[in-house]
């Protein structure tokens, strides 16, 4: 059984069950690829980059309606949120983003920045408003009030408090839109050299099936460096759901992984490569602004 698309939370969006975000190289030619093998959660961040704002423009010509498209922003400036999403409308040559995504938060909204958001929704400039943390009870916080439409969280198999602090919380109907990142934890569950003994390192689709067949999540995120890489990725769409004993297996990986050490050696390798993107100036103003 594939996976097939899903509800977006209370959103109502038609998504697929895999993204694709910019940080690690996503190009044009991936943006039309992942595109037309059905992905339509395209998340512009957590870097926004030209090559990836080239393909959303692309195939944005081609079928505006279906995409889902998410700028990511760590400003919590109202005035700089607007520029934020008029500079990116006109980048991207959209007259509205689907969601506004505010990266790295570890506490709620300032009510003046709520404000400005809800005067972008009523201009037509922005459809839901979207946030990820690193602070996983924030969400259960911030669900009393339910002025945020979308979530963004870490899970794989290696880190899954997410599936008690907050997977638990959310109803299966009627809640927020779910959308997890680093899957594969930086690269270290399909790596051979951090199995446990006389175990086959999982696939890059393994860890994104992992992460989808938990049923409060919606879409998993992959930030692809290259094609290949981006169809290893789409390999997860047809595998579908795990078994029991496939789950238990990359449990079993995972709860490795975490013990055999902090994934820093994995983290400070992509912070380098992102810094080094930057430098060559591949960015369209800074996801900081």
């Amino acid at each position: 059984m594939e996976f097939e698309r899903t509800t977006l939370g209370r959103t109502g969006r038609s998504v697929s069950r895999l993204g694709i975000a910019a940080s690690y190289g996503t190009d044009e030619a991936m943006v039309e690829e992942a595109v037309e093998r059905g992905v339509n959660y395209l998340w512009w961040g957590a870097l926004r980059t030209k090559k990836m704002a080239r393909g959303i423009r692309a195939v944005a010509r081609k079928g505006r309606e279906d995409l889902v498209v998410v700028m990511h922003a760590v400003s919590r400036k109202p005035a700089t949120i607007s520029k934020l999403v008029e500079d990116a409308l006109g980048q991207l040559g959209l007259d509205y983003l689907d969601a506004l995504l505010l990266g790295n938060q570890n506490r709620a909204p300032a009510p003046d920045l709520l404000e400005q958001v809800a005067k972008l929704k009523e201009q037509g400039k922005l459809r839901f408003l979207a946030l990820s943390t690193h602070r996983r009870p924030l969400i259960s916080e911030l669900e009393r009030d339910r002025e945020i439409d979308i979530y963004h969280v870490r899970y794989n198999a290696a880190h899954r408090g997410a599936e008690s602090e907050v997977f638990d919380h959310l109803p299966l109907e009627g809640g927020p839109g779910m959308v997890t990142f680093t899957s594969n934890r930086w690269g270290s569950l399909i790596d051979p050299a951090r199995m446990p003994p006389g175990e086959r390192a999982p696939s890059a689709a393994d860890c994104f099936r992992f992460v989808l067949s938990h049923p409060r999540v919606h879409v998993a995120c992959c930030g692809p460096a290259n094609l290949e890489e981006l169809r290893q990725n789409l390999q997860c769409l047809e595998g579908g759901p795990m078994s029991a004993d496939e789950l238990e297996r990359m449990r079993r990986i995972g709860r490795h992984v975490y013990a055999s050490g902090a994934p820093w050696r994995a983290q400070l390798g992509s912070i380098a490569g992102l810094v080094s993107r930057r430098l060559r100036g591949a960015l369209i103003g800074t996801s900081s602004r």
